[in-house]
């Protein structure tokens, strides 16, 4: 099939990848442009431009499909393109009815969820976050609403009690590149079946804010230890210790009570930290700030807390 693959960070090459791989021709592909990274703030492209380049695929980088002269003129080139299908990946933008309405087929959507469940920005992260024990990835066909299109494929996976956000990204970033296959393949040949998402059980999985990255031990243990997995190892959360950032990567329930106030450090053997009703977590893997990630216990070695000491 002619394809135009639009899609921006690395959960979607694997998609992209796996088209190539059936034989598609992926005539075009739309991504975000390029965005000034690290200290140096120099321009980087994005995983999919990268993809593209080294396959010697277009690349197009509009800033909005929805408005402006420069979205008329990217309508027109979608149209001269004449795809037979548009494939989504983690974009970044919503498409409009005119974009909608071009391919022979649709516009088909890999989504990183079990839809209706965590619709919008951050399904991965959001999911662990808030204690799934299982995910997957849905192919769907694209309308005008929110991630609320008829699904075509769904592909299941667990989430077992220690996978780190970036672990069940680089899973379902598999996942969709299967099924994506499988679903150019079923609509080519008249066999795709199209599921009208129920209303009742949906979600929306919000975009990730820089602010709510800091720790907050006022919650339960076991909602912060979710909230720190969810976020490793990309953005990352983090607390705040003698007045310095440190990143917390990894942390696990202690089984320790303590009666001292909720961010207070209970021990500085095991680096345990109080939580909502004096449960503490251990926190076992961290980063201070301008330094390297390492063991806890190797930090401790270099910055002797004191129990009562107040994190955050």
């Amino acid at each position: 099939m002619r394809v135009v693959f639009m899609g921006t960070p690395d959960f979607a090459v694997k998609s992209a990848q796996a088209l190539k791989n059936a034989g598609h021709e992926i005539c075009a592909v739309f991504t975000q442009p390029d965005k000034p990274k690290n200290r140096g703030k120099k321009l980087t492209p994005s995983p999919v431009k990268e993809f593209a380049e080294e396959n010697g695929i277009p690349v197009y980088q509009p800033r909005s499909l929805r408005k402006g002269e420069e979205a008329g003129e990217y309508l027109q080139t979608l149209s001269e393109l004449a795809p037979d299908v548009i494939v989504v990946a983690a974009y970044g933008q919503i498409l409009p009815r005119e974009i909608l309405e071009i391919p022979k087929y649709c516009c088909v959507n890999v989504h990183a969820s079990l839809l209706p469940k965590y619709r919008g920005a951050a399904p991965i992260q959001r999911c662990i976050q808030f204690g799934e024990t299982k995910s997957g990835v849905c192919t769907m066909r694209m309308e005008e609403g929110l991630d609320t299109g008829d699904v075509i494929e769904r592909a299941e996976t667990e989430i077992p009690p220690d996978m780190t956000g970036t672990e069940l990204w680089d899973r379902l970033s598999e996942l969709g590149g299967e099924l994506i296959t499988s679903t150019l393949e079923k609509l080519e040949n008249g066999t795709a079946t199209f599921t009208k998402q129920p209303d009742d059980g949906a979600t929306y999985a919000k975009m990730i804010t820089k602010e709510e990255l800091k720790l907050d031990f006022s919650q339960s243990a076991r909602e912060v230890c979710n909230f720190i997995r969810a976020m490793a190892d990309s953005p990352c959360a983090y607390t705040i210790v003698r007045g310095k950032r440190l990143k917390v990567y990894r942390a696990r329930i202690s089984g320790k009570k303590s009666d001292l106030p909720a961010g207070a450090v209970a021990d500085v053997e095991q680096f345990a930290v109080v939580c909502k009703n004096g449960d503490c977590i251990e926190l076992c893997e961290v980063q201070p700030e301008g330094g390297k990630r390492m063991p806890a216990e190797a930090f401790l070695r270099g910055c002797r807390l004191e129990v009562g000491e107040q994190t955050g």
